[in-house]
């Protein structure tokens, strides 16, 4: 979206909103143009974020166009209760009095405004990262509501950005980044420097340029490293019993909240998120609201693959160097593929099961998913899958190379959990299993309750550190 000086949203954002919008005759379109709301109350705002966040969750995101119908629907439904409240006869004279045109125009004059404020950005992924943060506080306190900070033991940091330790080493000041982090007598010396080699004469004030400018380096003190992996196999889309969220939008809800959480809280670890299907890709956590499930069909990647998940976690744990690294398994079923690194593997598979299934992907595959779900597959942990999907049950080629993988995690001093999401506990005893081995722990809870789960989960995981 461009901008204009003044900072106001350019025209032709609300030029293409209200062409979806209403019936775009010129006198319509000239009306609208003067309907911006002049302001929208606190209490409005929340009303239309908390919106928002549910509405970026489905699995489907939906585009401005149909954001702002469903922001419209929500004041249309306030002004109905508001009008019942009256008398019929003045609900009849204010429903006669109103055009159809500011009607229409209502849900884009409130898209618009919350451009301005900088919530929303004229974007495929149209939430900001102040719409992020925002939403994700707000989703953070629903999930701490039942808790006490005290007996958490939460401890907010007054130091920003992606590194807490400060080297003495600079680099180049990136705009936008803390100024207190500026080194002042090194972007000086750059500006005496600059204006010798131009044979200028140095006057005072100095003309300093931001490309003088030079910032001092941090680390990251990592005190803790964990990686969600969160399926995104089909099921994952099935609607839970306990609530209006599918399986994985109430696994992304509760991830949005915990990575706010160690945002805000916890600043020196470190957080990574990967989705997994057949393959593996890692994500960057503010495209947690976007993630989608695979979806069935001849490119197979719908199916479960525990072992992708693991590989790509535990390079990215080991490359952080923390002491206590951990992951966190996100699933609603059972592993339904694993990779064959052997020839051999192969050919054994064939000779006693002639009609076993494997699967790698073609270039148009990895090309189509980068294009439709912004997903960089890994393909460096494996690329041959073999794919068997038993109803209720683990195949045991499948079930075995899972838990060998698990097994090195566990050498490696990564410490793997895993959580449940389902209304079926058949497929439980597999997951049990696999904890039981490497001495981790198994959860099977409520898909409505998997926000509560992972935050006490996290909160008292952390305490369990923080002692030792």
């Amino acid at each position: 979206m461009q901008k204009q000086n003044s900072g106001k949203t350019d025209n032709n954002v609300l030029d293409r909103i209200q062409y979806f919008l209403v019936t775009p005759s010129n006198d319509n379109f000239r009306k609208s143009k003067g309907q911006l709301k002049p302001g929208i109350k606190k209490e409005d705002l929340d009303k239309y974020l908390s919106l928002i966040g549910r509405e970026v969750l489905r699995e489907r995101t939906p585009d401005l166009r149909e954001l702002a119908q469903s922001l419209e629907n929500i004041d249309k439904k306030h002004s109905t209760r508001q009008e019942d409240s009256q008398s019929t006869q003045l609900q009849n004279h204010d429903s006669a009095s109103r055009s159809s045109s500011t009607i229409n125009s209502m849900g884009a004059s409130i898209i618009i405004e919350l451009i301005e404020k900088g919530y929303l950005k004229d974007s495929q992924k149209w939430l900001s990262h102040k719409g992020f943060s925002t939403i994700g506080e707000k989703i953070l306190t629903d999930m701490m509501k039942p808790l006490t900070s005290g007996e958490n033991g939460l401890h907010e940091t007054m130091i920003g950005g992606p590194g807490s330790v400060v080297l003495d080493s600079t680099k180049k000041f990136d705009y936008g980044n803390d100024l207190r982090m500026i080194n002042v007598p090194k972007s000086l010396l750059n500006t005496l420097q600059r204006n010798a080699k131009g044979n200028r004469q140095i006057q005072l004030p100095l003309q300093i340029n931001i490309d003088d400018f030079e910032e001092y380096e941090t680390s990251r003190d990592v005190i803790v490293s964990l990686v969600y992996c969160i399926d995104l196999s089909s099921t994952m889309r099935y609607s839970s019993m306990f609530g209006d969220l599918s399986r994985i939008e109430a696994a992304k809800k509760a991830l949005w909240g915990l990575f706010i959480l160690n945002k805000k809280f916890f600043s020196s670890d470190s957080i990574s998120v990967i989705g997994f299907g057949a393959l593996a890709s890692r994500i960057s956590p503010r495209d947690i609201p976007y993630l989608r499930t695979f979806e069935p069909g001849g490119d197979f990647m719908h199916y479960t693959n525990y072992q992708a998940a693991f590989r790509l976690a535990s390079k990215i744990l080991i490359r952080e160097g923390a002491s206590n690294k951990r992951i966190v398994l996100i699933t609603d079923g059972h592993p339904s593929a694993c990779f064959i690194d052997h020839q051999k593997d192969h050919d054994d598979l064939i000779s006693q099961r002639p009609y076993s299934h494997f699967y790698s992907p073609d270039i148009d595959t990895l090309q189509r998913v980068k294009n439709d779900q912004n997903l960089e597959l890994d393909l460096h942990s494996g690329k041959l899958v073999y794919l068997c999907y038993r109803y209720r049950q683990v195949d045991e080629y499948i079930g075995k190379r899972t838990i060998a993988e698990a097994k090195k995690c566990r050498q490696n001093k990564i410490q793997i959990d895993t959580i449940m999401i389902s209304e079926e506990d058949s497929l439980l005893a597999y997951v049990n299993e696999m904890e039981k081995t490497v001495k981790g722990r198994s959860y099977y809870i409520n898909p409505g309750d998997i926000d509560k789960a992972l935050l006490t989960d996290y909160l008292k995981n952390r305490r369990t550190i923080m002692r030792s």
